[in-house]
């Protein structure tokens, strides 16, 4: 996404093993904590059981929640080349753990799921001694953040060599790569250069944007942590050595993406549920999108409207731009005027619209050239989070434009955002965080295209890595990835004078039916709860989609 409104224009350690050894502790440091509650629990679980539906069955039964700048090419071969920042993602769109620091996170919206490929027993003390050498060698024996659990074997560990040393011991295990990204993470938090870069010599050979899910992920939040180190967040767009990618790259990147997850469609589908609902009696519609990208939603919204026993409504658009889409679509706003006229035409549905090339942070009241007469439907797809919020500026975007919709007295208003907690998570928090989320994402990613496509790697890099790369490196008004739980929006919206409009089934309907276009949609899970409907990829909760008035 972008690393500020202004760049507008521009689109311990337990176990450095693959294996699981099950009687050792989740790794932590001091000021961390494993939240192991899932927000998919089985049936039977403590705490709240959900109902739940897999996209492939009859009935859900779920066990148990733009910006731009530059467009960069890289080399996908090469490790090393990932020195790479992509465009944001629509969103900003498993088996890890999750962390929180915030209050409203709460473990029972959140949720854990297995790391991928970690299992095997614990071998023993012979093992334990093992890791403690390996700890002691990758963080010195005076680490912090070494479990407490290891404390009896100190006076018997081995003096550690040299990090080299290790990496050209074969009889060593494999390390986890996880759990080197949170022991540098760490290291970088606690402001401890050396370890860091020991740790990125480390990962340097263990990351690749054609491997496994956490190694492609490796790749970005390691380019994350070096630009932290480096203290280049705001400029590490201009100090990237890959190319912009044309128009029609970047959307074929888009497009691939939009295909093999089905993130994007989830904000489409059940947002336009809900509005079907809510103006089904309207004779004249104003829809105000704040993220009007190419404008596909409201193609589909227009043939469900068309079909109205009392015939079609009168539609006007008003659609909110950024350059990251004007860059995709080749054009302006006007591009996306034409395309949705013509189709309006072909559906006899009378139809207007307005652009407003600008960012949704700039919106105010006279942008919007409200009419009396007019059902008002405001619409905000993965992109509130963009906006800064009182702990960035005191203006407060993401408030202030709550406030001037609700002045707006909308029939009614969708929002839809990533279930992530990384607004004002501190550093290590919100690195871990983002692990987990991403890991997620990578997973459902790799189960539909393969590792070495050409297609699927450029997509990643330039639509997804750029979020990741964000969220690690930047602070302040830099850092426009501010994801927050639904318990955090629903507070917003509360206080700004929302009030939550319930959902009908028809919503989970829609989305059930688009899950089961995607491919292995037995992962994914659909889950109604406190209000808002959850989708998520295993036991992790990715997305929330919710209706206010």
């Amino acid at each position: 996404m972008q690393t500020s409104q202004k760049h507008q224009a521009t689109g311990g350690i337990h176990g450095l093993y693959q294996q699981h050894v099950q009687d050792i502790n989740p790794y932590y440091s001091p000021h961390f904590q494993i939240l192991e509650n899932n927000m998919f629990p089985d049936t039977g679980s403590q705490g709240k059981s959900l109902s739940f539906e897999t996209c492939n069955e009859q009935y859900f039964t779920l066990d148990s929640s733009p910006a731009t700048a530059d467009f960069l090419t890289c080399d996908s071969h090469s490790p090393s080349a990932v020195s790479v920042l992509s465009h944001r993602s629509p969103f900003s769109p498993q088996g890890s753990h999750s962390c929180s620091s915030d209050p409203h996170h709460s473990s029972e919206i959140y949720s854990g799921s297995p790391i991928s490929g970690c299992s095997v027993t614990d071998d023993g003390n012979e093992l334990k001694h093992k890791l403690r050498e390996l700890e002691i060698s990758l963080l010195g024996i005076e680490s912090d953040i070494v479990d407490s659990c290891y404390c009896s074997y100190k006076t018997e560990a081995h003096q550690a060599t040299s990090l080299a040393s290790w990496k050209m011991m074969d009889t060593l295990p494999k390390l986890d790569l996880k759990q080197v990204l949170m022991a540098c993470a760490y290291a970088v938090s606690e402001s401890n250069l050396s370890k860091a870069v020991e740790l990125m010599d480390i990962m340097g050979d263990m990351v690749s944007v054609s491997g496994e899910p956490i190694q492609r992920l490796g790749a970005y939040m390691l380019e994350g942590l070096r630009a932290k180190l480096e203290k280049s967040g705001t400029s590490i767009y201009k100090a990237l050595k890959c190319n912009e990618p044309t128009s029609s790259e970047l959307m074929s990147f888009m497009s691939i993406l939009f295909q093999i997850c089905p993130y994007w469609r989830f904000a489409y589908a059940s947002a336009n549920a809900v509005i079907k609902e809510a103006v089904q009696n309207e004779h004249r519609i104003h829809i105000i999108d704040f993220q009007i990208a190419q404008g596909t939603q409201w193609m589909s919204l227009m043939e469900d409207l068309a079909r109205l026993p009392g015939g079609p409504p009168f539609i006007r658009v008003t659609g909110v731009d950024d350059s990251q889409s004007f860059h995709a679509r080749g054009g302006g706003l006007n591009l996306v005027g034409q395309r949705l006229a013509k189709h309006a035409e072909s559906l006899n549905v009378p139809f207007e619209f307005h652009g407003a090339a600008m960012c949704s942070s700039e919106v105010v009241l006279e942008t919007l050239r409200i009419r009396p007469g007019e059902a008002i439907v405001v619409n905000f797809p993965y992109v509130l989070h963009h906006m800064p919020d009182e702990s960035v500026s005191t203006e407060n975007h993401r408030d202030r434009l709550l406030r001037l919709v609700k002045s707006l007295s909308p029939k009614v208003m969708t929002l839809v955002e990533q279930e992530s907690n990384t607004n004002t998570s501190p550093f290590y928090t919100r690195f871990v965080e983002t692990m987990d989320y991403y890991t997620a994402m990578f997973e459902s990613i790799d189960v539909a295209c393969p590792r070495n496509d050409k297609q699927r790697i450029s997509a990643e890099q330039h639509c997804v890595a750029r979020d990741i790369v964000n969220m690690i490196a930047c602070e302040g008004p830099e850092r426009v990835e501010r994801h927050e739980l639904f318990g955090k929006w629903r507070s917003r919206l509360m206080m700004a004078g929302f009030t939550p409009c319930p959902l009908s089934s028809s919503v989970t309907v829609a989305v059930k039916n688009m899950l089961r276009e995607y491919k292995y949609n037995q992962n994914y899970r659909v889950v109604e709860k406190d209000g808002a409907l959850y989708l998520g990829w295993k036991n992790r909760a990715m997305s929330t989609s919710s209706a206010w008035r």
